[in-house]
């Protein structure tokens, strides 16, 4: 009899525990997607601004093309060395440097330069082509021979002699292309504008300054 009293369906807990459960079962999903998805949001923000800044610094500085400084570094005198207080017949041993800044190697063509006396030209020599690795200096070597065979004597020309200080002027221009990435090639040139004192006494260069 005691059996017949028993209610055929179960009991259904009266303290809501299992809807309880599965609704922070379903909270705990939910919060873990929204967590990926911030996480994911912030893998993309990062990535996108290291792009920026990848971008800002090769236009900053890879694709800012530099001309390079052509200059005259140094010199030394050889064999034929003579002067008087009209006239100079020297053969110069002169180191030309040119500077590239690039990240680019700079390619140029041959180029002359050419020293002068008071506005003329007292000598020159030809540099052949060559290139300037990116971001280095380049020296080159050459001999030139300075001569007054072809100035008219006068005061001034006697007075820088007579004063073993002969001031002189160098130019030249190289002109050339700066290749980045076997890709990218830029016209640039290479200018030189130099001012330069030749110590007779001392047989050296002195006070070289460039533009």
């Amino acid at each position: 009899m005691a059996e017949k009293g028993q209610s055929p369906y179960p009991l259904v807990p009266t303290n809501g525990h299992a809807r309880s459960d599965e609704e922070s079962d379903k909270g705990s999903a939910s919060e873990l997607r929204k967590k990926k998805r911030m996480k994911c949001i912030a893998y993309i923000v990062a990535f996108a601004v290291f792009q920026t800044i990848i971008i800002v610094v090769f236009a900053l500085f890879v694709m800012r093309f530099k001309s390079p400084k052509f200059r005259v570094r140094d010199a030394s005198f050889v064999s034929t060395y003579d002067f008087t207080n009209s006239s100079f017949d020297l053969v110069m041993g002169t180191q030309f440097t040119i500077k590239n800044t690039n990240f680019g190697h700079f390619k140029y063509e041959h180029g002359i330069v050419r020293f002068s006396y008071d506005g003329m030209n007292v000598g020159e020599v030809q540099l052949s082509e060559a290139r300037a690795r990116a971001r280095s200096t380049k020296k080159v070597n050459a001999l030139v021979t300075l001569s007054s065979s072809n100035l008219p004597t006068n005061s001034k020309l006697t007075s820088d002699l007579g004063g073993g200080i002969l001031p002189l002027t160098s130019n030249s221009k190289l002109d050339g292309k700066i290749h980045l990435m076997k890709v990218i090639k830029k016209k640039k040139s290479a200018l030189m504008d130099c001012t330069l004192d030749v110590n007779l006494g001392m047989k050296k260069i002195q006070n070289v300054q460039c533009k």
